[in-house]
């Protein structure tokens, strides 16, 4: 076996146009995602032959056989010192396959992200829960890396991460450090949170909250004193707090709506957005702030109200989307048109935007299908 993975030389030219993700497929030339677009990166396709070579070349016996017998795996592999990434192979209707999202080896900090400052006084919270949602691929992982970033640069804690894969890796500097990997440190998330109430955190990376289960045993750290971060797939704070009640059997869900509006600390929504001059992409923000009225908002059931909650209490450093969007459209860092496509009430957003750019041509938009799709 040569000491240069066959697979390198893709590795070597994502990297070099700083792409996110590569795609590889059997019949399909390797694909990566560079400024957000699919873009080949050479011209012949690849064969059966040569992606399972790649592939299983990256792998131990063991993960080759969890691929043949469960037809997927997630893992994330160390390329030299260049580079991590999160890979995951799979099967589809031409064969093997796999997607591999690069892990910045560099956290960026809270002040490199551009975060807004009330991201930072989530992170200096002592406990609650904070969830970070967003679309696959949104920058979740990055803005929570920020986050433990500066709470590790900070303040003496003990900070455990309990992740499928671990992806960023912290170097213990005034807080002490833990990354425990699911598959390979726990048996599950719901084992490893369990057993973390017992190992004494200030602050608890979840990974995903994926089961009703994880969510419950979150809440409870929450309660305890702990701070706990972690993410879910939803499109807007509204609709992750629904999903969290809803994810629940009926009679379970007032105990759940009292530990949510007793321990959320925050939410923030994200969704990335090419930038206007198409070099890069920047995170458009919604974000909740526990308060008093959230709490009884939650507690009641009327979550609805929760937008506009959101909209009046600016000063607490809440936002919705559609409000960070068109601070975003005025700054001139995003198109009015990619930010109409990610608002999420297209028909009042497109009077904003009529008003701050006069002649911009509203597109006609199906009433049907309302812009936060949850």
């Amino acid at each position: 076996m040569s000491t240069t993975p066959r697979i390198s030389a893709l590795f070597d030219k994502l990297l070099e146009h700083k792409g996110s993700d590569l795609h590889l497929g059997i019949g399909h030339p390797p694909l990566g995602r560079i400024r957000g677009e699919l873009t080949p990166l050479r011209e012949q396709l690849l064969t059966q032959a040569e992606l399972e070579e790649m592939l299983f070349e990256l792998t131990s016996p063991e993960q080759k056989r969890h691929i043949t017998e469960e037809l997927d795996l997630d893992f994330a592999y160390g390329y030299g010192t260049k580079a991590r990434f999160r890979a995951n192979y799979f099967y589809k209707t031409t064969g093997l396959a796999a997607v591999f999202r690069t892990i910045p080896s560099k956290v960026l900090s809270l002040t490199e992200l551009n975060t807004p400052e009330v991201v930072r006084k989530l992170a200096e919270r002592r406990s609650g829960l904070v969830l970070v949602t967003g679309p696959t691929g949104s920058g979740k992982s990055t803005t929570l890396a920020g986050m433990i970033h500066h709470i590790n640069h900070t303040r003496p804690a003990h900070i455990l991460t309990i992740e499928d894969p671990v992806e960023f890796v912290h170097e213990s500097v005034k807080s002490q450090v833990t990354h425990r990997e699911v598959g390979l440190h726990a048996s599950s998330f719901t084992a490893a949170i369990r057993s973390a109430g017992r190992e004494d955190p200030n602050v608890i990376l979840i990974g995903e909250l994926r089961t009703n289960e994880t969510m419950k045993l979150a809440l409870q750290l929450a309660s305890f004193g702990v701070l706990v971060f972690a993410t879910v797939h939803t499109n807007s704070a509204p609709a992750t707090i629904d999903r969290i009640i809803n994810s629940f059997p009926a009679d379970e869900q007032p105990q759940v709506r009292g530990m949510l509006a007793e321990g959320l600390a925050g939410i923030i929504a994200q969704q990335l957005i090419r930038t206007a001059d198409g070099k890069g992409r920047v995170a458009a923000l919604e974000i909740l702030i526990g308060s008093s009225a959230i709490s009884s908002m939650i507690r009641e059931g009327k979550v609805f109200q929760i937008a506009s909650k959101m909209q009046a209490s600016q000063s607490l450093g809440m936002q919705t989307l559609d409000m960070h969007l068109e601070r975003l459209v005025t700054a001139g860092t995003i198109t009015p048109e990619a930010a109409l496509e990610k608002a999420q009430d297209k028909e009042s957003f497109g009077k904003v935007l009529q008003r701050l750019k006069p002649g911009f041509e509203v597109p006609e938009f199906d009433t049907a299908s309302p812009g936060g799709g949850h």
